[in-house]
């Protein structure tokens, strides 16, 4: 278990114990998956103490979150226009206050769960994933991180307005506008 200060400190971290170390934020789906045995790191990285990643910014139409930014700070819209207030709104659907107290934005981009609502809002809107790490940084299309198209309609299909996927195994429909997946589709 490691608590590194800086941003360069973690991504050294984590690059010297190769795929045995994970980074650590919220960790409502990471401890989760340590209890059920679906993952065994044998490093922590908690990066809750670099400040950078603690961070919302907009520039113009560009809203940047950072990896610690928790779900609860976008309870009232951390941003101005459309992407604010569509935040705002999807952030209610997640789990409950406690959960957003503690879950990230990142977090759940980054464990691509087909059940959780950030997936699917980066896919519609057409996100792009900073990604950093021992060789670099680059910039990955939501529409390329996730890796099953079967998965990015149906993650996408509960923002949109159409209502091509009823019936689908594993979709269910709640309301007139929202969608629960309850399996995926390889």
């Amino acid at each position: 278990y490691a608590c590194p200060a800086t941003l360069n400190e973690a991504v050294a971290l984590l690059a010297s114990h190769g795929g045995e170390a994970k980074a650590l934020a919220g960790g409502q789906s990471l401890m989760a998956m340590m209890a059920f045995r679906m993952a065994r790191p044998a490093h922590l990285v908690d990066i809750n103490g670099v400040a950078e990643l603690g961070r919302v910014s907009q520039a113009g139409d560009t809203l940047s979150i950072g990896a610690v930014v928790r779900h609860a700070a976008f309870h009232r819209p951390a941003a101005t226009g459309q992407m604010g207030r569509l935040l705002a709104t999807v952030v209610r659907h997640i789990a409950h206050y406690p959960i957003r107290t503690r879950g990230t934005f990142c977090g759940s981009i980054a464990h691509a769960d087909p059940a959780a609502e950030m997936p699917g809002i980066a896919v519609t809107c057409d996100a792009e994933i900073a990604a950093t790490g021992a060789k670099g940084s680059r910039t990955i299309r939501a529409d390329d991180f996730f890796p099953e198209k079967a998965w990015r309609v149906l993650a996408a299909s509960g923002y949109i307005g159409s209502d091509p996927y009823t019936g689908l195994p594993g979709v269910t429909r709640l309301s007139e506008d929202t969608w629960a997946v309850t399996s995926q589709l390889a």
